[in-house]
């Protein structure tokens, strides 16, 4: 197992979209290890002194545009012998902050409430990492639990330059709190390699993220990287320490639960040996469905079950 490094620059982002035409910036081995630096906001939402804007994210503003709506991602990462059709499967070892602040933006026309709020709004929120809290503006001390809104792999050729705003089935702005370090994202594949990239970190999020954005800033995650080319995933699928995760995206929130309950179901069938109809039931009994958010064109469902609940026997 090797360690890499990759860090945001102009050289190494992608602003607004994800492409399968897109060259890796770095090219790496199964069960390698990446620690990628993350920046996150346009000019416009820049903080004042004292906060300390990262000289990485400056060049970017000078060097690029967004080609499309949508996020500053490091990437692609690329691993040897990972095949179109399998998954990438993503530890993700470690999440640090980057920035000593982060931002939360809402106005007319957006997130939840679009006719709630008439005039926009931009807060900058300083990060306490020695003590691991946001300080809101009224004093509110908010726990921080990091997490990288954006991970995902190219799309399939076919659908071209897409916007990385809407998640979809190669991942990308999935928005799950949950995960968070210590937890394994697995990723259905649709080129050779992968290729891997992330951005948009989170300082803290509730699931739904109502009013369009979280704490938005700069991260600096290590995740490890394997080809799992003996799995086979139509949708996200996420693993922590004591829950599998199923997660679906669609225009519609109802589509959206039922995707998420099938995968779940699949999942369950697999791993404890039950019929689909006992399956269904544990999932009834146990499973708890989450909006994970509602404000990026497709919403987003994941569905919880506790992975002591399928041990066999």
């Amino acid at each position: 197992m090797a360690d890499h490094r990759l860090d945001a620059a102009p050289e190494t982002v992608h602003w607004g979209y994800f492409d399968a035409a897109l060259a890796p910036r770095l090219v790496v081995d199964s069960g390698d290890r990446v620690t990628i630096s993350t920046v996150s906001g346009a000019a416009e939402v820049m903080p004042p002194a004292p906060f300390t804007v990262p000289p990485a994210l400056r060049a970017i503003h000078a060097a690029l545009s967004p080609k499309l709506p949508g996020h500053i991602c490091t990437g692609p990462v690329a691993v040897r012998g990972l095949k179109a059709g399998g998954v990438l499967e993503v530890r993700i070892a470690a999440i640090d902050l980057h920035y000593d602040w982060g931002y939360n933006t809402l106005g007319p026309q957006r997130g939840a409430l679009p006719d709630d709020f008439a005039t926009p709004l931009c807060v900058h929120i300083p990060l306490d990492r020695a003590r691991n809290v946001a300080r809101l503006s009224w004093g509110l001390e908010l726990p921080l639990a990091p997490f990288f809104g954006v991970m995902g792999v190219a799309p399939p050729p076919e659908w071209g330059a897409l916007s990385t705003l809407p998640p979809r089935r190669n991942g990308g702005n999935l928005d799950n709190k949950e995960l968070v370090a210590g937890t394994t994202l697995y990723l259905p594949v649709h080129v050779d390699g992968g290729n891997f990239s992330v951005g948009d970190g989170h300082g803290a999020q509730g699931d739904g993220e109502v009013c369009i954005t979280a704490i938005e800033t700069g991260l600096v995650g290590t995740f490890e990287l394997h080809a799992r080319n003996d799995m086979r995933l139509t949708w996200p699928l996420a693993e922590t320490p004591t829950h599998w995760i199923t997660m679906a995206f669609d225009p519609d929130l109802d589509d959206c639960v039922v995707i998420a309950l099938r995968e779940m179901i699949d999942l369950v069938v697999n791993e404890a040996g039950i019929s689909r109809e006992d399956a269904y039931m544990l999932a009834s009994l146990a499973a708890d469905l989450r909006i994970t958010q509602v404000v990026n064109g497709n919403k987003g469902v994941h569905c919880m079950l506790a992975k002591d609940l399928l041990r066999r026997g």
